[in-house]
Formats: C-alpha cells, structure tokens, sequence
C-alpha cells in the first residue's frame, strides 16, 4: 500500500509537470533549516520556559530518530522499488522514521500547546504545517505513508516527554544525569551494532558509515543541549530580550553560526563538517556539530545575551 501511494503521488505530480515541486521542495528543506530557528529565538527573545521546552522536545525527537534509524535500517522506497522515481536530490542513508517530520512535529506542535489557548487560528495553521512537511517527503517521493504517520507520533510523543520532564525540577535533573547516559550508551550502540551490507550491481545500498553521520550529530545535539542547560542554570541565568529592536539585532547575530551549521548538515559535506572532520574524525566532526549548535543556543549566546543586560 506504501508504494502504491507513491505511485499515485508520482503520477500526479509528473502529470502536472512537477509545477508543484519547487514549492514543495522549499517545504522540505525548510523543515531541517529555517524552522529550527523557531526554538531558538522563542528561547532568547519571548519565554525562557517556553523556548527549553520546544528545544528539549526537538533534541529528544532528533536523538530518537537517529537510535531508530540506525535500529530499523529501512531502505528509501525508491531502492525497495525501482519504479519510485523521486523528484530532485536522492537522499542517501534509511528510511523510517522520517527525520524531516520528527523536526517538524515537536516545533509546531509545541507552537500549537503554546498558543492554542491566545490564538487557535494560529494552533490550526501550525497543525497543517506539521501535515505539509509530513505530505511533501511522501510527494517527493522519499519517504512511504509509514516513515512519515510513524515519524508524526515519534515527535509528539517527543514533546509529550519534554512536557512531562518540565513540569517538575527533579524530573530534569534525572532527565540531565539520565540523559548523558543515554547519549554514551547511543554513540557506543550506533558504533558497533551490525548494520545490513546489501549490494546492487557491485554498489552498495546503504554505506553504514555515512549513515552514523546522522545519528552521532542526533547524540551531539542531545549532549550539547544537556550540558549547556546545566552551565545555563547553574553559572549564567539569563533574561530574555524582549522583541524589542535589540532582542532582533541580538537574535539575528546569534542565529548566523545556527544557520552554518544547520546549512552544513542539510547540505552533507561542506567546510565546516570537513575542519571539524580534520580536528577530530569523521564521526567526531558530526558529533562536534550536533553540540556545539545546541551548547551554543542554550548556553553560550543566553551569556552573551546576558553580558549586554536582557529584561525580566
């Protein structure tokens, strides 16, 4: 049933001359890009609180997905039939969960818990986005119905977790001092578990090497969240901005060093990844950027917000 809705979407969308594509594709990649800044400024700018628990529940959604990944190792649907003929880039590495609608679920629905009560015009729209970006994988033909509906409920169950963690202080500290174990016990599991090595035509399908790329960033972006959040809390203690014309100018410079590394992991091997590859390893340059995109955000921009007087 998978692929026969893919084919369904392929035939429609070559029927309209893939007129849709480029929309559709800008959705996509805005998904891993553009809409983490969403986290990012709610955090320095609107509501502290409010800001940790979207970033908690991307974190925890993006380490799930790289465990899953990695556990799964599902082929793309264009490998598993070759008449699926995806519009544009072919993504390399699994399949299931869709990595691109785990970023999303946690971020709009988060948006949705904390908006729905002010605006729920604003709540509904969020909830059609999280379908959209969920739609535009199986439309681009990279992703079957089960990769995205599996991906929605791993994400909010993501930020169902990140709610019930927030609601008492010693939840966090269990989740803080449980969670460093987790991402030991994550890197050692990804590293050695036995990975399918099927080749087609003396090609193979699925390098495994290239696909622990992700999850090492998924476990960098975990540890760096649980080690800024510690730092925050105990050595800084910032105040948000405000949306006030500094807060902006504050956010936008913060947000340019998001942007990079964000741009270098949806854009696979670009300079970044190849410096930090040099200083450390493949695998540790990945990692690298996962946490530092997240002690950044969390720890090391909140103390310069904090140095140049943030508000109650």
């Amino acid at each position: 049933m998978d692929i026969e809705i893919l084919l369904f979407l392929q035939n429609f969308r070559e029927s309209t001359g893939n007129a849709l594509v480029p929309a559709v594709n800008w959705l996509s990649h805005a998904a891993i890009t553009w809409l983490l800044f969403v986290p990012f400024v709610v955090y320095w700018c609107i509501s502290k609180k409010a800001g940790l628990f979207l970033i908690m529940s991307v974190c925890i959604s993006r380490f799930l997905n790289g465990i899953m990944k990695v556990t799964a190792c599902a082929y793309r649907p264009f490998v598993r039939d070759t008449r699926i003929i995806p519009a544009g880039h072919k993504p390399s590495g699994y399949s299931f969960p869709s990595g691109h609608t785990m970023w999303a679920a946690p971020i709009f629905g988060g948006l949705i818990v904390l908006t729905r009560k002010k605006s729920r015009l604003f709540a509904w729209v969020c909830g059609i986005l999280i379908i959209l970006v969920a739609f535009s994988r199986m439309y681009l033909g990279v992703h079957t119905p089960q990769d995205v509906i599996f991906g929605t409920i791993a994400g909010i169950f993501a930020l169902w977790l990140a709610s019930f963690i927030m609601k008492r202080p010693e939840r966090e500290n269990s989740f803080l001092m449980a969670g460093l174990l987790l991402c030991v016990l994550g890197v050692i599991y990804t590293a050695f578990k036995p990975y399918p090595m099927d080749y087609v035509d003396g090609k193979l399908l699925v390098d495994p090497d290239r696909m622990m790329l992700d999850t090492f960033y998924a476990v960098g972006m975990m540890t760096g969240f649980i080690t800024g959040r510690w730092i925050e809390r105990e050595y800084i203690g910032f105040s948000v901005t405000g949306l006030n014309v500094k807060g902006i100018i504050l956010a936008v410079i913060g947000l340019i060093p998001v942007y990079f590394i964000a741009w270098t992991f949806a854009g696979d091997y670009t300079y970044l990844f190849d410096v930090l590859g040099a200083m450390f390893t493949v695998k540790g340059g990945r990692f690298a950027m996962g946490l530092i995109l997240t002690l950044w955000t969390v720890a090391v921009w909140p103390m310069v917000i904090k140095l140049t007087g943030g508000r109650e």
